[in-house]
């Protein structure tokens, strides 16, 4: 089976997403400083997922590049994954209307951990169906962002209970870790390629 339906739905989801992230962003009925200043914590939350899910739609599409088709069960893998994604703009909005309270914090790195297992669990699939030479085993290596990650999240879970502000800290930290453009699946193909 081919990958574009994959790509193009996957690409749809994630863009609605984001629109949904943004619309939950209220305006303020106030035409001060103040209120829009209140607004700070929202403000900063999305801009973390928005982020994060444009880290997962470049990866994503990294990954289905270097795939040369699809099984049944990548196509639900990548469903898997996108449920997870889909609860960002939820956890987003809660976590900034609250604050960045501890329970929203830990909710919030509880989606991120579950969305990191789904895309490992769709990586891992890809690179069984695809064979002992997969471009994207070759291209992940040992893939220590990969690893690094599962754990931070884990730790952000706990901590928000003790500090929000390190939970927060290490989630922010993870996506600059990832936002530092991941260019493995790009040199294999190319070497490929040549």
């Amino acid at each position: 089976m081919g990958k574009t339906r994959l790509e193009a739905f996957s690409d749809g989801v994630i863009a609605i997403i984001i629109t949904i992230m943004v619309l939950e962003m209220k305006a303020p009925h106030d035409a001060s400083l103040h209120a829009l200043t209140s607004l700070i914590p929202v403000f900063l939350s999305y801009v973390l997922s928005f982020v994060y899910i444009g880290i997962y739609w470049n990866n994503h599409h990294h990954m289905l590049h270097a795939c040369r088709y699809v099984t049944g069960g990548m196509l639900w893998a990548n469903l898997h994954l996108l449920f997870w994604l889909s609860l960002v703009p939820f956890t987003t909005g809660w976590m900034g209307e609250n604050h960045f309270a501890a329970l929203p914090a830990a909710i919030y790195g509880v989606v991120l951990l579950m969305a990191a297992i789904a895309y490992f669990i769709l990586q891992q699939l890809i690179i069984k169906s695809q064979g002992a030479d997969s471009i994207l085993k070759h291209a992940i290596g040992n893939d220590w962002k990969g690893k690094i990650s599962p754990v931070a999240y884990a730790s952000a879970i706990a901590l928000a209970f003790y500090s929000q502000w390190i939970s927060l800290a290490l989630y922010v930290s993870v996506a600059l870790l990832w936002l530092i453009p991941d260019q493995r699946i790009e040199r294999v193909i190319v070497g490929a390629d040549e």
